[in-house]
């Protein structure tokens, strides 16, 4: 015997309409379906379940009996709509959320402490070590990533940012090698590459307006770490590709000077991550509108800055 759930809330949603036709109008579906679906079961049990008059519906010893078990699938399905329902209204739950740990650190934390404080029936977990994880398999709800993104009809994604990058070095750097006029003449410096994702260190390319300049320097140090880099060039180890995140409250405290100001590196796009569901939670749907706003806001910032 193969009982149906769907059957059992149906039998349950007919005694509780007191007809059939009712009960095929509010769940809008065809009467002949409804009754048909009610003959399998019936067969199934090998009961019948409903005397079936002009008038009104009775129920048999059996259906009686049966029915308490359907009303708790009622029930069930009944509560499961309403945490639904009570979840899409007021975000909660556990959020597992995977981004870099420099873009955490530096550029998120407010914005996570706001989060917190507006939504108090989410908690967060976040995973900050730099390998690339596997959204669904491993169930995380959002991933930040920075630049390119693979194919993946599983995901959806969000652009939330945009980082613009330039090279930084300390003064006392400066003072003792001498500051760079030409891409040319970072060939005999100290440079503090990104770390590829095929290692090495990543090809530069610097750009002025419509001049481009690439090559593939020889780095004295790479890592995956942009505010690291700012952080070691702060120090006088040499000339650091980073981010204007990262480098530019160190421009302002005068630690760092840009180096070849007119030329850029090329920006990287920052994007949130998520599983290509249909309806998306309360609490994904909350922290990416709260995400976006905070790097609305920071991209501003850093607009005004590099105009000042």
């Amino acid at each position: 015997m193969h009982l149906e759930p769907n059957d059992l809330l149906l039998f349950a949603r007919i005694v509780e309409a007191g007809s059939f036709s009712m009960a095929a109008q509010r769940l809008d579906l065809p009467k002949s379906t409804v009754s048909r679906r009610i003959a399998m079961l019936e067969a199934c049990l090998g009961e019948r379940l409903l005397q079936r008059t002009t008038r009104r519906l009775v129920l048999t010893e059996f259906g009686e009996s049966l029915l308490e078990h359907a009303r708790k699938v009622a029930e069930e399905v009944d509560a499961a709509g309403a945490l639904a329902l009570h979840r899409q209204a007021e975000p909660s739950g556990k959020l597992r959320i995977s981004m870099p740990g420099d873009f955490a650190n530096l550029g998120m934390t407010e914005m996570m402490s706001r989060f917190l404080a507006r939504y108090p029936a989410v908690s967060l977990e976040l995973d900050l070590s730099p390998r690339r994880v596997d959204l669904v398999a491993e169930g995380f709800d959002i991933a930040i990533r920075m630049g390119d993104l693979p194919e993946d009809s599983t995901l959806n994604a969000r652009r939330v940012s945009l980082e613009r990058f330039g090279l930084y070095a300390a003064p006392s750097y400066i003072a003792q090698r001498g500051l760079p006029e030409h891409p040319d003449d970072l060939l005999s410096h100290d440079l503090l590459c990104i770390l590829s994702r095929n290692g090495g260190a990543a090809q530069w390319v610097l750009e002025r307006g419509k001049t481009r300049w690439e090559r593939q320097v020889t780095a004295r140090l790479t890592a995956n770490s942009p505010e690291l880099l700012a952080r070691i060039a702060c120090g006088g180890a040499g000339i650091a590709a980073s981010s204007d995140l990262f480098a530019g409250p160190m421009l302002k405290k005068g630690e760092l000077v840009r180096v070849l100001p007119d030329w850029d590196l090329p920006a990287a796009t920052g994007w949130a991550v998520f599983p290509g569901r249909r309806l998306m939670p309360a609490k994904t749907r909350a922290f990416l509108d709260m995400l976006d706003e905070a790097c609305c806001a920071r991209v501003r910032q850093q607009a005004e800055s590099r105009a000042a």
